[in-house]
């Protein structure tokens, strides 16, 4: 674990000049909470545009021929992996939290009513939306590095449009749908459950990739 810990630590070291650019990212959706004046909307902005940032460390890395560096540390590659998930689920966990304090602040200053409810469910679609992004984006990245990958990184992007398209079009007079939406409880469960599960399989593919990877 504290190998973990460490490879997270090296990740938050190697973005640390980009910590403004990282704020910026993370208070830009406020404008977007306002224009629409929904915390839904602005909370999806703000793990989307977070997500986009997940490629910095595998970009760094690449550009400054690293990778022998990490051969030869005393982690294993596991570890590193885990490492690096580690760091981007801190770094979204920060933005979901920025953004679930300054926008229902924003909103209310602006005559918006920001209910409890609003606000959880903010919270269970940024974090779904954001496992949803980064599950594919990281392995992506270590399979074809910053450069050749570079295509993963507008992958937030297409699944937030993609989710603005199809969430009108879903039959909400849908049993299943109906029972979940009506259980606050089921529904963070059900959340919980599959960002978990998408997790360990992206972490596990991440794994084999960097383990067939010369190092």
């Amino acid at each position: 674990m504290s190998n973990m810990l460490k490879a997270t630590k090296l990740d938050f070291s190697l973005v640390r000049p980009y910590f403004k650019v990282l704020g910026f990212t993370m208070l830009l959706p406020i404008a977007f909470a306002a224009i629409n004046r929904s915390i839904l909307t602005g909370v999806s902005f703000a793990m989307c545009f977070i997500a986009m940032t997940t490629g910095y460390t595998f970009s760094i890395t690449e550009k400054n021929s690293m990778e022998r560096l990490y051969g030869i540390l005393p982690v294993k590659k596991s570890e590193m992996v885990i490492g690096r998930y580690l760091f981007v689920l801190a770094l979204g966990a920060l933005a979901l939290v920025v953004s679930l304090i300054t926008q229902p602040i924003v909103l209310r200053v602006i005559g918006e009513t920001v209910e409890k409810t609003d606000i959880i469910s903010a919270a269970i679609g940024g974090l779904f939306l954001f496992a949803l992004y980064t599950v594919f984006q990281i392995p992506g990245y270590y399979k074809f590095g910053s450069i050749k990958g570079r295509v993963f990184m507008y992958i937030p992007v297409a699944g937030f449009l993609a989710t603005l398209f199809l969430l009108p079009k879903i039959p909400m007079e849908n049993s299943i749908i109906t029972t979940i939406s009506n259980s606050p409880v089921l529904l963070i469960v059900l959340v919980i459950v599959l960002v978990v599960v998408m997790y360990a399989v992206s972490i596990l593919f991440s794994i084999r990739i960097m383990k067939n990877k010369e190092m």
